[in-house]
């Protein structure tokens, strides 16, 4: 049988334990069991038991997901099945030796009876409170409920038979079909429990209250929690309610254009139109046309009197985007516009008063490019009325849990697909990414990922970035015998297996990387060094050594 061993991946650099693309903790039973035991005191003995076996069942699904995983590429239903027993072991929280084990997939049946020794749960229970009339094993039951419905894709429920806690020489469990029982009152331990929703209730309700008390909440809020973002946001709040003119700055992707939407839907002109226009995609020659409108016989081609940009957004809002790629020429024009509040179409001599709200963006520096004589400055001072800097992603990691969210329910509806998330493996590899295409890289990768996994499964980190992946690999693994074996596995593995496959000398790698490092530091000694993790002493030796030229 396959050894779930197999999957567990530790990274003590990052501080992760990975099962598969699940992250895994390494927790003290002694603290558990006091958290166990102040449970009991605070909550009682009844809450706290549907509370345990609701955990319990939460985790179960996790790892019975990773079962039909490996189910599905091939392994025979029992064997895979019995993957579940020997993760608990692995996990430290008992040992599981079956007695029966019965599954028809096609029928939906499924009957299992296990014995448990050494049950972490029931040793805790026992040093606390002794030996009682009632079983203790309340997580594990939930695990192995959650995780048999997992597999069988059906609700399948556990009960403890036999506990050591209650003087039984082991602890033995029985699970079958939920409906099998016909005991509701035991079923509603997995059930949520009305004291967990009051709870919320009464959580939701208090923050609503100190919300509201100190704003009005905004319609349609944009997706982002991190304090980087948050604070942008408010500068745009501030702006909402007002005609003021608004620069957005930022790199490519970061959302302008959805910020300068929401501030036209929250401000005074939603009902008026949200006119558009990228300033960078139009040629030179079109773009006063396409501002301005143009009369019939302009220019050669001309045939019809056509309306610009500032004409369709009156009464509303204009928005140019990549305003730092405008030609001069237009600047000033431009400037006259936003000075005067009237146009001139091309080809015209009449003038005509527009009420347009301007919402300028901007990737460029534009006081750089002030200086290099590129951008007006008296037209910069006029965009530059209230600026607003959105912070590049990378900035800002805190959204990207929030973006995924938002783009996994937009696109799982857009392809009629029900993701099941994303995996904790997936998430970490979203948050690693360096993402130089911003939001919009993002959103292309989500969008790529509910295509590719399947539906109502959670996306994993291969759906993401491929087999490839950004954010690196684990620093080592759990061999059978239940050591940890340092510096296998994941990508690194593929490299050096490519290398040695083509015969690649060590000393030819070793050079190779070197005169990369080099090439890549632009010549600098001491950044080309700390690529390559060496002190300046060895790296000077082997440049030395290598007769690589410097």
């Amino acid at each position: 049988m396959q050894s779930p061993l197999s999957s567990l991946k530790f990274n003590t650099a990052s501080g992760h334990i990975w099962l598969d693309e699940e992250r895994m903790l390494l927790l003290h039973a002694r603290a558990l069991g006091a958290l166990r035991k102040e449970l009991f005191d605070s909550l009682g003995v009844e809450r706290t038991r549907g509370l345990l076996v609701r955990m319990g069942y939460a985790s179960g699904m996790r790892d019975g997901a990773y079962a039909v995983k490996r189910r599905r590429a091939g392994m025979q239903t029992n064997e895979a099945f019995l993957l579940g027993p020997k993760l608990h072991a692995v996990e430290g929280v008992v040992q599981v030796e079956p007695i029966e084990l019965s599954i028809d997939l096609a029928r939906n049946h499924f009957y299992g009876e296990f014995l448990w020794r050494n049950s972490w749960e029931c040793e805790a229970d026992v040093q606390e409170y002794g030996h009682g009339e009632d079983p203790a094993c309340w997580t594990q039951i939930g695990y192995a409920s959650g995780y048999s419905s997992a597999f069988m894709g059906t609700p399948i429920v556990y009960k403890e038979i036999e506990c050591r806690a209650q003087g039984d020489t082991h602890c033995r469990i029985v699970g079958q079909p939920a409906d099998a029982w016909q005991d509701e009152a035991y079923l509603n331990y997995f059930a949520p429990h009305p004291f967990a929703g009051q709870l919320i209730e009464y959580s939701i309700g208090l923050e609503h209250l100190r919300s509201s008390s100190t704003r009005k909440p905004a319609n349609q809020p944009l997706a982002g929690a991190s304090a980087a973002f948050q604070a942008a946001f408010e500068l745009l709040r501030s702006a909402a309610g007002s005609p003021i003119t608004v620069l957005l700055q930022g790199e490519t992707g970061v959302g302008k254009e959805v910020f300068a939407r929401w501030l036209h839907d929250n401000g005074e002109r939603a009902k008026g139109p949200f006119i558009a226009v990228n300033c960078g995609a139009i040629p030179a020659d079109l773009i006063e046309a396409e501002l301005f409108g143009v009369e019939k016989g302009a220019y050669t081609g001309a045939h019809l009197a056509r309306s610009g940009r500032f004409e369709r957004a009156n009464g509303g809002t204009l928005f140019l985007d990549e305003i730092g790629d405008l030609p001069l020429a237009i600047q000033v024009k431009l400037l006259r516009a936003l000075q005067s509040g009237e146009i001139e179409r091309l080809g015209s001599e009449k003038s005509q008063r527009v009420d347009v709200r301007i919402v300028a963006a901007t990737n460029v520096d534009l006081q750089k490019a002030m200086q290099d004589g590129r951008f007006r400055p008296d037209l910069y001072y006029r965009l530059n009325t209230f600026p607003i800097t959105i912070p590049p992603l990378r900035e800002r990691r805190a959204d990207i849990p929030v973006l995924a969210s938002r783009f996994l329910q937009k696109y799982g509806g857009l392809y009629g697909k029900k993701p099941g998330g994303l995996t904790d493996r997936a998430m970490q590899e979203l948050l690693n990414h360096h993402w130089p295409g911003n939001v919009r890289e993002l959103e292309n990768v989500i969008e790529r990922a509910v295509l590719l996994s399947p539906d109502g499964e959670p996306i994993e980190a291969t759906h993401l970035f491929g087999q490839r992946l950004p954010g690196g690999d684990c620093a080592g693994r759990v061999a059978d015998g239940g050591e940890v074996v340092e510096g296998e596995g994941g990508e690194i593995d593929l490299v050096c297996g490519d290398l040695i496959e083509r015969n690649v000398p060590l000393g030819t790698l070793e050079q190779g990387m070197m005169r990369v490092a080099m090439q890549r530091a632009g010549g600098n000694l001491s950044k080309a060094a700390r690529w390559l993790g060496i002190t300046g002493a060895q790296w000077a030796y082997r440049l030395k050594r290598e007769g690589v030229p410097v």
